[in-house]
């Protein structure tokens, strides 16, 4: 078992479980007002340590969280935050869900998984296209039994083709219910990050740990 000591580096005292830099950042944005003295090398990534990835075999997005948060405090001896989230699609009875990033029996190739999901959903009408994004965000400290877990998601809707340069996955196809409230009607890969972690499954899961988050990294 490795030793915690050799993988921390000095200072750090939050790992969150993620190799996309962009959810570093987001979670360091969130914590940076409301905890005083807070820098950047006090939250790190699991990618920055170079610690393992576990087997996500969980059957729910709180479970496969779960998993990820417990490995990563149990290699590291730090709290540790993980989430898990994906597109669900009423339709298709809530899928793909926790294989969302799997889609096409690829992992992580996005437009495939894309391509799949609008081909299944070719014969749907507009008005039955409803879909959300669902995010399990959980914290597990050392010596505390219980996790934390909260889940959070952004209701919308789902187009029949790709708009948008930005974001990741869904995002070209995903309109967010705000957007259409405001008349705007953008996919969430045509917003700026800041206007996508304002209303996102996972930047509200990521706030919703912040009074804990909070007491926790108080100096």
């Amino acid at each position: 078992m490795t030793d915690p000591a050799q993988v921390v580096p000095e200072g750090a005292r939050l790992v969150l479980a993620t190799h996309n830099p962009g959810k570093l950042a987001e979670l360091r944005a969130i914590l940076t007002p409301v905890v005083p003295g807070l820098e950047d090398h006090h939250v790190v990534s699991a990618a920055q340590l170079n610690v393992a990835e576990p087997v996500e075999d969980g059957l729910s997005f709180a479970a496969n969280a779960e998993i990820k948060a417990r490995a990563l405090s149990r290699a590291t001896g730090l709290p540790a935050v993980a989430d898990d989230s994906g597109l669900c699609v009423d339709v298709l009875g809530g899928a793909p869900g926790i294989f969302s990033a799997r889609w096409s029996g690829r992992h992580g190739d996005d437009a495939a998984n894309t391509r799949l999901l609008l081909d299944q959903l070719s014969d749907v009408a507009d008005a039955h296209r409803t879909a959300r994004f669902t995010c399990a965000a959980v914290l597990v400290v050392p010596q505390r039994p219980e996790p934390v877990v909260v889940e959070r998601s952004m209701e919308g809707r789902l187009l029949r083709e790709p708009v948008g340069e930005g974001g990741f996955g869904y995002d070209p196809v995903f309109v967010p219910t705000a957007e259409d409230a405001a008349g705007t009607g953008r996919t969430t890969a045509q917003m700026t990050p800041a206007e996508k972690n304002a209303i996102s499954h996972r930047g509200q899961a990521f706030r919703d740990l912040l009074p804990v988050l909070a007491e926790l990294l108080a100096p």
